[in-house]
């Protein structure tokens, strides 16, 4: 609770890690420093204290990347099904501290809308996709089953970095990936990956199939409220097939401030998109709570849109 505010914080990307899921990750994907791989398995005291000592009410919880989506096994839908029954647990356990988004099994994309489906019925707050399902884009027609039934569900899908191709790691950064380690992740790698990812759905016509489709980008819009002029104004020269991006993006793109708190950055989302469309995120344990609320506190908003950024819009978005 921001007492300044009397207002309470939602933070809705906050990771943690299945251990059945999480012992199926390879090479890079599994590693993590052995502080960090304590809070991402840590569903209780840990969590809870770093949250309170911050001032955050509630986290909707998410796998961490890659999640799902680089499952292709025939047990692919049963692993994901026995994440999320756990996480559920943890839900129903402190339904006033976490909500939960499902991991959902993208090698089957019809299993994966079913997951869902059953997922909402529990009360889950919508799906979280992690990067390329298996080094394909989600504006291939096979996973349009996911974003129907999303549409008919009203509920959103969080669009999270993964790891980009290994031919565009090799491509872009070999050179300086052993020096610098973070530039093909949350340094650069990701945001290129993940725009490209949103972009693309727009060109394939995803939201002119289900226009009532809700998609969640962190890291405020991996640089895309900074850039939808002039992508809207490239894409509308002469010889290009009509399309407003602008309209699709600002109309079906909801952003959240995780791991990105620059005030810059903030003001230019607002002035693109508008307050409703912004959420309250942490990235945690990714980047610490504590920076994320003092800086709220201190951007240069009304209280009004604070509060919106910090709980409200969630709540309406969420239904919660």
């Amino acid at each position: 609770m921001l007492r300044a505010l009397n207002c309470p914080v939602i933070a809705l990307e906050e990771h943690y890690w299945d251990k059945e899921l999480a012992a199926l990750f390879v090479g890079a994907e599994g590693v993590r420093d052995p502080e960090m791989l304590k809070r991402l398995y840590d569903l209780g005291e840990l969590r809870l204290r770093e949250m309170d000592d911050a001032g955050i009410d509630m986290q909707i919880l998410s796998h961490g990347a890659p999640s799902a989506q680089k499952l292709s096994g025939a047990d692919a839908v049963d692993v994901t099904r026995r994440v999320n029954d756990r996480l559920h647990a943890v839900v129903t356990a402190n339904p006033k501290r976490f909500a939960a988004f499902a991991a959902l099994p993208t090698s089957d994309p019809k299993a994966a809308a079913d997951e869902l489906e059953r997922t909402t019925k529990l009360g889950f707050k919508g799906a979280m996709i992690h990067g390329l399902a298996n080094g394909v884009f989600l504006d291939d027609k096979r996973f349009w089953p996911i974003f129907e039934r999303a549409q008919a569900l009203d509920v959103p899908l969080y669009l999270h970095p993964s790891v980009p191709l290994p031919a565009v790691m090799d491509a872009y950064y070999k050179d300086y990936a052993k020096d610098f380690p973070m530039v093909v992740r949350a340094a650069w790698g990701y945001t290129v990956e993940t725009a490209t990812h949103a972009i693309r759905l727009v060109l394939g016509g995803v939201f002119d199939a289900y226009p009532r489709l809700k998609i969640v980008l962190g890291h405020l819009g991996e640089t895309l409220p900074f850039l939808v002029w002039r992508v809207d104004q490239a894409l509308a020269r002469p010889g290009a097939k009509t399309l407003s991006f602008r309209e699709a993006f600002c109309g079906h793109f909801y952003i959240t401030t995780s791991g990105n708190f620059s005030n810059p950055a903030l003001l230019c989302c607002v002035m693109e998109m508008g307050i409703d469309r912004i959420l309250f995120a942490v990235d945690w344990p990714f980047v610490a709570n504590k920076p994320a609320v003092q800086w709220m506190e201190t951007v240069p908003l009304c209280a009004e849109d604070k509060i919106k950024i910090l709980s409200g819009n969630a709540k309406r978005l969420f239904r919660m």
